[in-house]
């Protein structure tokens, strides 16, 4: 049988083939129908936006409100690959976007964005109903392996009725990073892309916890422990230190939580330049009171008190705090009052590596920026674009990797339409 004997078609050839239903996929897939074009999207999972819903489980953080330039600086490196997207589709333009399906929005105290009711299921199924009403046609349990050619006009694709090739005018990856693989990005495509030309980088874990290593003693009695009102310090090559201010849980293996997540990016990258190492960050326990009070707190005269009934009386610091504080110091470190007031406003904690991939929220590293148009095409392979997590950036939580996820889909759909205009 020749590979054109089962090619699925009814006869017309498919115009675009979307692979990935995430949300930069069906925003492509959207832009795709509102420009003409008929649209197919495949995804290997059952049901589509399996990982959008998972994330709105605790509550459907969208976008964030903040200005424009504190909101692009979130995106590190990445921000002049980012900006142009932004550009296209903001946060305000996404809310916009949002209660044109019906579902109206807040934004929280912490200036985050999310759906009145907190949900995710209610705006995806809307989502959704829009897109069959325009045309989108949905392809379930289609896995992508690849092209069925040396050219790029045919996508083979695994599904339960065996394996089946596609013919595509153009065609549109937003097949997800590698973090929740369960969910169905499993970072598979790299190595297919890598092969005919495309520059791509190795996907690593982003918005993750670090082992720490911890005493049995010490896991045993504070893991799940939130360790709230402290501040995390990454101590800079200028010998200054930059402190950010939040909350964080103790794990049986080390440390994660927002607060840990902001930092994870350097963190990362500290610990990669390391040999092994590991990287030491500085944990304030008490960031709202000055190094000077706390010295004086200390060395106030405690009388029969034991020191950790002193520190509880005095600081406050009980539980995983006074924990923590054990776990860390000496026991001659603990009994000198200088080096422990200087500890509780700069604990040293060694991180000894990042959380599983597998586990974590995001993923940074994919395809290179640098080996994409403006359109978001790759250049190596013309009439094929990449959108969402599987392109090399990252963002911490906040709303940040949502927004760019629906820009970057937007924009490589309005790509592929202007590529195929321009083509005939």
């Amino acid at each position: 049988m020749s590979s054109a004997d089962n090619i699925e078609s009814s006869g017309v050839a498919v115009a675009v083939a979307v692979v990935g239903g995430g949300p930069a996929g069906l925003m492509a897939a959207e832009a795709l129908a509102a420009g003409g074009a008929r649209v197919d999207v495949y995804d290997a999972m059952p049901s589509v936006g399996r990982k959008f819903l998972m994330a709105g489980k605790g509550g459907m953080n969208l976008t964030h409100s903040e200005p424009a330039e504190a909101f692009l600086s979130r995106y590190g490196a990445r921000r002049p690959d980012i900006a142009p997207l932004l550009a296209r589709f903001d946060a305000a333009a996404l809310r916009t976007w949002v209660h044109g399906l019906g579902v109206e929005t807040f934004v929280g105290s912490s200036g985050r964005v999310f759906p009145t009711d907190m949900k995710a299921a209610p705006m995806l199924r809307a989502w959704l109903h829009r897109l069959r009403g325009a045309g989108v046609t949905f392809h379930m349990r289609h896995r992508w392996l690849g092209w069925a050619e040396d050219g790029v006009s045919a996508s083979r694709f695994a599904t339960p009725t065996g394996e089946k090739q596609v013919r595509h005018d153009a065609l549109i990856l937003a097949l997800g990073g590698a973090s929740w693989p369960q969910l169905g990005s499993d970072g598979g495509a790299l190595p297919l892309l890598a092969a005919r030309g495309v520059e791509v980088r190795p996907f690593l874990p982003s918005n993750c916890g670090f082992d720490v290593g911890w005493s049995e003693h010490f896991s045993s009695r504070f893991a799940g422990e939130p360790l709230k009102s402290v501040a995390f310090g990454l101590p800079g090559t200028d010998g200054e230190t930059a402190w950010r201010v939040g909350e964080c849980l103790v794990t049986a293996q080390g440390i994660e939580g927002s607060l840990i997540y902001a930092l994870s990016a350097p963190i990362r990258e500290r610990i990669a330049a390391s040999a092994g190492e590991g990287a030491t960050v500085l944990l304030d326990l008490v960031p709202q009171l000055s190094a000077e009070r706390v010295r004086d707190e200390v060395l106030h005269p405690r009388g029969a008190r034991s020191m950790s009934s002193h520190l509880h009386s005095r600081l406050h610091l009980t539980g995983v705090k006074a924990g923590l504080l054990r776990e860390c110091l000496t026991k001659d470190e603990f009994a000198d009052h200088d080096i422990l007031a200087e500890r509780i406003k700069a604990l040293p904690l060694h991180l000894l590596r990042p959380r599983p991939i597998a586990e974590v929220i995001s993923s940074a590293g994919g395809v290179a920026f640098e080996s994409l148009d403006a359109r978001s095409m790759l250049t190596a392979l013309p009439g094929v674009f990449c959108a969402g997590e599987m392109l090399d950036w990252e963002a911490p939580t906040g709303g940040y990797l949502l927004t760019a996820c629906f820009a970057s889909g937007l924009v490589a759909g309005e790509g592929a339409l202007a590529w195929l205009a321009g083509r005939g």
